[in-house]
């Protein structure tokens, strides 16, 4: 297992709060299984880079060669956040950096096991070929904070629209309960409301630089 220095990282694993809740938050199924996008094991924070943001300062270590990649890697900027279904692929090795797997993917996965199976290992393959192609040109000198200046709207809304439709419709179809018109119209202003908070948060959370004792 690879050591860090905590006086120059913030370690973020599963025992961390924001971590634990990816992996426990039923709606993160959707997203991993559909969109493959993928949370690492380990990611650190350079606690000594107090002039840059959070999001500039942010690492993903291989374990297999020990690089630390700058986490930007996979970004919508450079459409490299989703299709990650076996994990983050290593620009440097090209071996697959484990990551994380939410809980509610975890039992439909092992649910749906004998469906599956029989053609992970070809899937496998096939992605991890296409894999170098799709980090060919990336410059991060062009990224740009997706929640920055007015984005966060945006992506604030998304969240909570992708959320009301889980919570409203897919989730009863899962768990075979009735429709129901007032949950539905109720939760409309509470996922609005809760979509502009996660997209300010992250906007804060994202650009936050440590400050000069």
């Amino acid at each position: 297992m690879q050591e860090f220095d905590s006086k120059q990282y913030k370690i973020y694993s599963w025992k961390n709060w924001m971590v634990l809740h990816y992996i426990i938050n039923p709606g993160i199924a959707f997203n991993e299984i559909f969109l493959g996008m993928r949370v690492p094991k380990v990611s650190l924070v350079d606690k000594t880079q107090k002039d840059k943001p959070f999001i500039e300062r942010s690492y993903v270590p291989c374990p297999h060669c020990n690089t630390l990649h700058d986490a930007r890697l996979w970004s919508a900027n450079y459409k490299t956040h989703m299709k990650n279904w076996f994990g983050l692929y290593c620009v440097s090795c090209g071996e697959i950096i484990p990551c994380l797997m939410n809980a509610t993917t975890f039992l439909l996965k092992w649910l749906t096991f004998p469906v599956w199976y029989w053609f992970r290992d070809n899937w496998k393959a096939k992605w991890l070929a296409a894999q170098p192609k799709r980090f060919e040109n990336i410059d991060l000198a062009t990224f740009e904070n997706p929640f920055g200046k007015n984005m966060w709207l945006k992506q604030g809304l998304s969240f909570g629209f992708f959320m009301f439709v889980f919570m409203n419709l897919i989730s009863p179809l899962i768990d075979e309960t009735p429709f129901n018109w007032k949950k539905v119209l109720i939760s409309i202003p509470v996922w609005l409301v809760a979509g502009l908070l996660f997209g300010y948060f992250m906007k804060a959370f994202l650009g936050q630089k440590i400050k000069n004792s």
